[in-house]
């Protein structure tokens, strides 16, 4: 079934470079506006400079894969774009509208909708509670309502049954696979017709191959299921095969290479051919520490 969703929601979109949009909430002269969009996007750390001018589109639809070294700045770009980080200079848009305030200080913030490499589910809380927190917190809607959407998230990822448990009593995949769950449930403040982000950092890291595809097919399965665009920061191979519809290399502050999954696997570029074969020899050298 995971195949049949991944075939039938893959859109191949042909990547653009970033560009200053339109007013916010207009329409686009090229057609709908991005989801996202980084637009001259610089971000320092103090004296070290981690973002350097970058810009980046992200489409609706469409699952974007960034990848490169560690400690290339590619978490900083989910930071940024989840609104818990702010650009040094640049600008952040979320469907055209500028993100001048960090999501906490938004009184409405957009529908973005972070998976952590840790499942960062609360301890005290049952998973019910966890898959439904936003709901319990920000919603009308009555108890039964919102058992039944948790319910229904967690049938998703393969966990039904299991809403009174705690954390505790899961082994991690199952913690992981919860923190899929809370990724579907809608935002009960977010604008009509506006597509979802969802941003997943790492979501394979330390895994086993087998555990690597459940969570690669659960990042298709809720982006489809969510009709959401999705930004997934990793450095695991399979995860671009499987999940990708555009990958951008990312190294030095900058994207040094970006293009769909298919020209990514024989690209001939020498970022691309080092990251794909992990070899020393390159443009690419280990950060220092």
């Amino acid at each position: 079934m995971i195949n049949r969703v991944r075939r039938n929601a893959r859109h191949r979109l042909q990547d653009r470079p970033a560009s200053p949009g339109p007013k916010a909430g207009s329409a686009s002269p090229e057609g709908p506006l991005p989801v996202a969009e980084l637009d001259g996007v610089t971000r320092r750390w103090g004296e070290r400079l981690v973002l350097d001018e970058l810009n980046l589109r992200v489409e609706a639809g469409e699952r974007l894969v960034v990848v490169g070294p560690s400690g290339s700045g590619k978490s900083t770009i989910l930071r940024l774009l989840a609104g818990l980080l702010l650009p040094s200079s640049g600008s952040v848009r979320l469907h055209g509208v500028p993100q001048t305030y960090l999501r906490l200080d938004q009184r409405h913030p957009p529908d973005v909708r972070l998976v952590f490499q840790n499942p960062a589910l609360l301890a005290s809380l049952t998973v019910r509670e966890n898959v439904g927190f936003l709901l319990y917190r920000f919603s009308r809607l009555g108890e039964d309502q919102i058992r039944e959407r948790v319910a229904r998230a967690l049938d998703a990822v393969g966990l039904a049954g299991i809403e009174e448990r705690l954390p505790g009593e899961l082994s991690g995949g199952m913690q992981k696979r919860v923190s899929f769950a809370r990724a579907l449930i809608d935002d009960p403040a977010a604008i009509e017709g506006r597509v979802p982000l969802l941003l997943f950092d790492e979501p394979t890291a330390g895994l086993d191959p087998m555990a690597c595809t459940r969570i690669e097919d659960l990042i298709v399965q809720s982006t489809t299921l969510t009709h959401a665009s999705g930004v997934v920061v990793s450095h695991v191979l399979s995860t671009i095969d499987r999940c990708a519809d555009r990958v951008a290399l990312l190294y030095g502050g900058r994207f040094r290479w970006s293009g769909s999954v298919e020209a990514f696997r024989v690209s001939k570029d020498p970022y691309v051919v080092q990251f794909r074969s992990g070899s020393l020899r390159g443009p690419m050298q280990p950060a220092e520490r």
